[in-house]
């Protein structure tokens, strides 16, 4: 254990704490109404919006999965840059309208927007479901980004004593988020954010040069990761791979709760727009951290004896905390490791309001209590709230981390599932929820069912066409089902309604 690196991560961590304390009491309102926990009364404006969808987006677990995978597998994981440069397009498309139709109608969740959309309970809840399951094991992947920042410094990791410093970290989560809902996250996301960007700046000014410099650090770097495999007579390999990994994670990235709950806390659709076209600035903060990847593997700290221990048991996901306790003084690392664990508590916050969100509004009211007050609706959304962090703390504990990252990735393909439904609901009048729920069932069974093909452990499947291999996404082979299921059954649907479909929402 390192004094100084502890006693740093333990102060910023504890400023953190205080403020999340502090969130009930900044721009006050009745946070017995869910409007105001879970969405922050809709009043943030630009700039914390930016750091709240920011924060949202890029988690603790990026933070050291991108660079892991570029130390991994080279080339292929940079697919992370183009695809978080995709989502700010898309967004502008459609996220400002959603905006627009949610404050008209009072919507809290995605899941609102499409029961009054289509007047269609079942397919509502399908979307709900969708949105809760593909969330739990994002949170309990960032409890493993948390795991690993302690094991960095030095804290054991296994046993009571292992388990001890993460119920700490999800109290304390746990006790502001009932406390002040979606300020909390939103006013830790700035510190959070500025310790992020101190840190990437760092890394990329003194790694580089004690490494002789960029142009040295990609020429010690093995060939077969250097470029992705170019396609021959009989593969497309890494090309096709690597373009629709980044496309399915654009629109997987656009449509998690925790993302639209971000989305919907804003004061104005103006706001929404303003941000999407000021967020690519975290796009290229990403291209630095995926350079991290780059930097340990040619300064070679997975051959190095002194972590040796740790990348067996944490594998690449080590390879950036390696870099930083070697060529950084104790009190840097203190700042990177605080960053990368405060990094991990407020995407955490924000996913489980989203799903709690979703649980309360779309699940067990509809269900169990219609008629509930908005005090009573708000209390279950805490409860619920509750409920998803320390069952992704369970899950962290008593889980394999495999598995944990596993489920991640069926859960990107699950929740890209609910595009069909949400953008063709907010641009498409003709189209009905029926078609949309039979797509949304048809997309999710071939997802699960190319994922178990794969055993879990790849969210790549190949199709072959004309004699030429298509490695690809599974979530965009299950889109495309999903999409053809829903235009098959609107075109039967036309034909059997020739007047056509109406519908009286106000697109």
């Amino acid at each position: 254990m390192n004094i100084i690196s502890i006693a740093i991560f333990v102060a910023l961590f504890a400023l953190v704490s205080v403020l999340g304390m502090y969130a009930s009491r900044w721009r006050q309102a009745d946070l017995s109404e869910i409007q105001e926990w879970g969405l922050a009364g809709r009043r943030l404006g630009t700039v914390m919006s930016w750091f709240l969808i920011g924060g949202d987006l890029y988690t603790a677990y990026t933070f050291v999965a991108v660079p892991a995978l570029v130390f991994a597998a080279g080339a292929m994981g940079f697919f992370a840059v183009p695809y978080t440069i995709m989502v700010f397009p898309l967004g502008y498309l459609v996220l400002p309208r959603l905006w627009r139709a949610a404050r008209q109608h009072g919507h809290v969740t995605v899941a609102d927007f499409i029961e009054q959309r289509f007047s269609d309970r079942p397919l509502a809840l399908a979307i709900a479901l969708t949105g809760i399951l593909a969330t739990l094991p994002y949170i309990a992947l960032q409890l493993v980004g948390i795991q690993v920042t302690l094991g960095a410094l030095g804290f054991p990791t296994h046993g009571w004593a292992g388990e001890l410093p993460l119920f700490i970290a999800f109290g304390v989560l746990a006790i502001y988020t009932w406390s002040g809902g979606l300020r909390a996250p939103a006013m830790i996301a700035v510190v959070k954010d500025l310790l992020i960007y101190a840190t990437i700046i760092g890394a990329i000014i003194v790694i580089p040069a004690r490494l002789g410099g960029f142009a040295h650090m990609f020429a010690a770097l093995p060939a077969p990761k250097l470029l992705l495999k170019a396609p021959d007579a009989a593969s497309l390999n890494g090309y096709s791979s690597y373009s629709t990994l980044a496309l399915g994670s654009a629109f997987a990235l656009l449509l998690y709760p925790h993302s639209m709950t971000a989305t919907l806390s804003a004061s104005s659709d103006r706001v929404i727009r303003r941000n999407m076209a000021l967020l690519p600035a975290y796009s290229l903060m990403l291209a630095f951290v995926a350079l991290l990847g780059v930097m340990a593997l040619s300064s070679g700290v997975a051959a190095m004896p002194e972590y040796a221990a740790q990348f067996r048991q944490y594998g690449p996901n080590f390879a950036v905390f390696a870099l930083f306790l070697h060529f950084f003084p104790s009190w840097f690392v203190g700042v990177a490791f605080a960053a990368i664990g405060i990094g991990a508590l407020v995407p955490a916050a924000i996913m489980s309001i989203a799903a709690a969100n979703l649980f309360t509004r779309n699940v067990w009211r509809p269900l169990f209590a219609r008629d509930c007050s908005a005090a009573r609706e708000t209390r279950m959304a805490k409860q619920a709230s509750l409920f998803v962090k320390f069952g992704a703390l369970g899950f962290v504990l008593l889980v394999p981390v495999q598995y944990a990252i596993q489920l991640q990735l069926l859960g990107g393909v699950w929740i890209t599932q609910t595009l069909p439904a949400i953008v063709l609901g907010l641009f498409v009048p003709a189209i009905r929820a029926r078609s949309l729920l039979a797509g949304w069932a048809a997309g999710l069974a071939a997802g699960t069912w190319m994922m178990a093909e794969n055993g879990f452990k790849s969210a790549a499947f190949t199709l072959h066409f004309a004699g030429v291999a298509m490695p690809a996404y599974v979530a965009v082979i299950a889109l495309l089902a999903n999409l053809g299921v829903v235009l098959a059954w609107s075109v039967l649907t036309l034909k059997s309604s020739p007047e056509g479909i109406q519908s009286d929402f106000p697109l």
